[in-house]
């Protein structure tokens, strides 16, 4: 950093500990305030990985692909938009059809082969078991032409077929959550063509006829909501199922910090973690910071992004995250899944413009002046959820409105939006121009 001339720099320092310090502290015991410092830390430096592997517990117990579901190394395609039937992850759309695979690259690379799309947006996100978005084929990376790629693990050294161009994962799991447009239910058959013709083999069967292994379905598993399950996890499943995930999920290569604290409580890559055999007071901060640092999440996830007009927008740190393990903690809470902001931006509005909490018996107007319709490559949508995160059945079966349904513009081009129970009455002035509804009853 370089200073004008004439001005002077006032900077103020603060660290934790010196090294001789670090060094000593090793060989006494942590204080009791510590190690609560160190279990928080540790649970939301964990939390999106326990979220994702409750997911693929949930989304790959099936016999073979059905909905949302399918047998791990199977891709399963939706086929129509979700419903409030569906759980397996919070803030659903209904402007895409999704294509869902968790895959296993510890030891086989997976070939994909992606048909032309003919120019229609869809993306395939690849998501490591932290959560982050390391690959994206699709329009906006590489085209809509016919390609082949292969994902390979984090340590696999190999040769891949000539013109299959070549994907590292940080991890040896998984997540593809792709999403291809979906101009209404009138464009399924269009979607289905294109979902039909994306294929995932491992390489060892690439080029020879394949047949996926049968798989097993585990009738005593919880196919409860994944994130419900983690949150009602005690201290000694959490952190145990961590453990083991990290052994074949290796952290990131920032993640050194992090790693030399939760080592001071027995937490290592590589090995297993019993509560049980841990000192006492380590065990009752374990279980005791749980209800705090979850509502520190939630709380995070209200706080994120930037407020303007009511409305807060993630503008960073969304797919990717660094080091912003209480963001990314939030995110996998709010949005698992969620897409780097150059492919989505996800608003969102918790209170109205009085600053009131939204609430289902209230009626609800957004509007839109003819330049302030959102300016998109793809498409954009107004989408509502309920407490849970998820859709609501109503009568109409609507859950998203947006530039793709036959909307109303006023004759000055501008756009009204109506959120509420019943159906909006719309009388028209003098003018022609529609009134606006009624001020929302309290």
């Amino acid at each position: 950093m370089s200073l004008l001339p004439g001005r002077a720099l006032a900077a103020l320092a603060i660290s934790g500990v010196t090294a001789s310090a670090a060094l000593a502290q090793q060989a006494h015991p942590l204080a009791e305030q510590e190690i609560r410092d160190i279990a928080r830390d540790a649970y939301i430096y964990a939390y999106p990985m326990l979220v994702m592997e409750m997911t693929r517990r949930v989304g790959t117990n099936v016999e073979k692909p059905e909905g949302a579901h399918a047998p791990m190394n199977q891709i399963a395609n939706m086929r129509a938009f979700p419903t409030p039937a569906f759980t397996d992850v919070v803030r659903p759309n209904a402007d895409t059809l999704y294509s869902v695979m968790f895959f296993d690259v510890s030891k086989d690379p997976m070939l994909f082969s992606v048909p032309d799309a003919g120019g229609r947006y869809y993306l395939l996100p690849m998501l490591d078991m932290w959560t982050d978005v390391f690959a994206v084929p699709g329009k906006r990376t590489t085209g809509t032409g016919a390609q082949t790629f292969a994902v390979v693990g984090p340590h696999w050294q190999g040769q891949l077929p000539k013109g299959v161009d070549l994907v590292r994962s940080p991890t040896s799991t998984v997540w593809m959550l792709g999403r291809t447009q979906t101009n209404g239910k009138a464009d399924y058959a269009a979607v289905h063509t294109f979902q039909d013709g994306l294929k995932a083999v491992p390489l060892s069967h690439y080029g020879k006829p394949y047949t996926p292994p049968k798989a097993t379905v585990n009738a005593a598993l919880d196919m409860s909501s994944p994130s419900g399950q983690v949150h009602k996890m005690d201290a000694a499943t959490f952190f145990s199922t961590f453990a083991e995930l990290l052994k074949t999920n290796p952290p990131h290569a920032n993640d050194y910090p992090i790693l030399a604290r939760l080592q001071r409580i027995g937490i290592e890559p590589g090995k297993s973690f019993s509560l049980a055999a841990a000192k006492p007071e380590l065990q009752r901060a374990l279980q005791a910071v749980i209800p705090d640092v979850q509502r520190d999440i939630e709380a995070a996830m209200h706080r994120s992004g930037v407020l303007a007009n009511g409305w807060r927008t993630n503008l960073t740190a969304i797919g990717t995250y660094g080091t912003d393990y209480l963001h990314r903690a939030a995110v996998a809470f709010a949005g698992l899944g969620a897409n780097p902001i150059q492919d989505a931006v996800y608003p969102s509005l918790f209170a109205d413009a009085n600053g009131d909490p939204l609430r289902a018996d209230r009626r609800y107007q957004m509007h839109f002046d003819k330049d302030q319709i959102p300016p998109v490559r793809a498409f954009w949508s107004l989408t509502m959820y309920d407490e849970r995160q998820l859709f609501t059945a109503n009568p109409i079966d609507r859950y998203a409105i947006g530039d793709r349904d036959k909307l109303a513009f006023n004759p000055d081009g501008s756009l009204d939006l109506y959120v509420q129970r019943i159906s909006p009455v719309r009388t028209r002035n003098r003018t022609g121009c529609p009134r606006r509804p009624p001020a929302p009853s309290r």
